[in-house]
């Protein structure tokens, strides 16, 4: 029996907890991998009437799995109330995002999976990382540069350059060798986690038109164009730098494997439009696999059964499959 994918429940008064039951309750129809959630048992009771079996160890979580929701305990969240996030929880979110870190690098499961969180509650109780995204990567000793964020969905896939920085502080953030750092891990992850064996990548430029050859500003000549002009001498298929308004179109889509942004909504605007139900976030560039539904925790709808889980469901058949990859590179070698 493989190891199952650890999912960490995120904020428990989120929609963490309702949607990774709702995946349960559809893993046969998705085929799920076998995974177990990491938090406040409670949590997922206070929102669904369905079975849930409270476990000790991840081998006793995949037993389970056919019989209920799998949950392994952290600690007591306090009075869970969907809705209305408070330190307790904040801090169990934390807690159930460290034990599940550890489980993937022991080795006892082979992939993460993070349920969302509150950024602004974390911070609130010490958490020093701008996301769960560089506090994976600092878990396992990676350059937050080394670390890419790609958002995927069915039929588009998009890293943002830059990620959650004042968008008038993008121009001075945009160098050479981020694009560069960000391009390569972007080609190997696409390699390694979705078996892409010569991935193109597609370049958005910064300004209107793609700077209109220097008129509406310089970005494009003097840092992107020279990034990808070393990319394509390393080999790697690089294109662009596109208006981006071009490059979102099913048959601009349909020529590169990941368009690459420069900033946070410039590549989250067309991921979620097109993909809002079924979005990934999948770090690249980790030893391990992690992924992420593409969604906040939505604290207006929490407790109410309104909550869609096909993106924790897309999250956690990413991961498995990305897993399955990488172990079997690993036996070719």
């Amino acid at each position: 029996m493989r190891n199952p994918l650890a999912v960490s429940m995120g904020d428990p008064a989120g929609i963490g907890p309702e949607i990774i039951a709702k995946a349960w309750a559809k893993r046969e129809a998705h085929d799920l991998p076998p995974f177990v959630a990491i938090g406040d048992a409670r949590a997922i009771e206070r929102v669904w009437n369905g079975p849930l079996v409270r476990v000790t160890s991840l081998d006793e979580g995949s037993a389970a799995f056919a019989t209920g929701v799998p949950v392994l305990s952290v600690e007591d969240a306090g009075d869970v109330v969907p809705g209305a996030p408070d330190t307790d929880g904040a801090r169990c979110a934390l807690h159930s995002l460290e034990l599940a870190v550890g489980l993937v690098r022991t080795g006892a499961a082979r992939a993460l999976v993070t349920g969302p969180v509150s950024k602004a509650r974390l911070y609130a109780i010490g958490f020093s990382h701008p996301g769960q995204t560089e506090f994976v990567a600092e878990r396992f000793g990676i350059a937050g540069e080394n670390a890419v964020m790609m958002l995927a969905g069915p039929s588009l896939r998009v890293v943002p350059i830059t990620t959650h920085v004042p968008l008038n502080a993008v121009s001075s953030m945009l160098t050479i060798d981020l694009i560069l750092a960000r391009a390569r891990a972007t080609a190997r992850g696409l390699t390694r986690n979705f078996g892409i064996e010569a991935p193109r990548l597609a370049f958005a430029g910064f300004n209107p038109h793609a700077g209109e050859q220097g008129a509406l500003g310089r970005e494009e000549i003097d840092v992107i164009e020279p990034a990808i002009a070393i990319l394509q001498a390393e080999g790697i298929d690089a294109t662009g730098p596109f208006a981006a308004d071009t490059l979102f179109h099913p048959r601009a889509r349909a020529t590169y494997d990941a368009a690459l942004c420069c900033y946070h909504d410039q590549a989250l605007v067309p991921l979620k439009t097109i993909h809002f139900d079924e979005g990934v976030n999948i770090t690249l560039g980790l030893p391990i696999v992690r992924t992420s539904p593409d969604h906040g925790t939505a604290f207006s709808i929490a407790g109410k059964d309104m909550a869609e889980p096909g993106a924790m469901i897309a999250a956690i058949a990413m991961a498995g499959q990305a897993a399955d990859r990488r172990a079997r590179s690993a036996l070719a070698q």
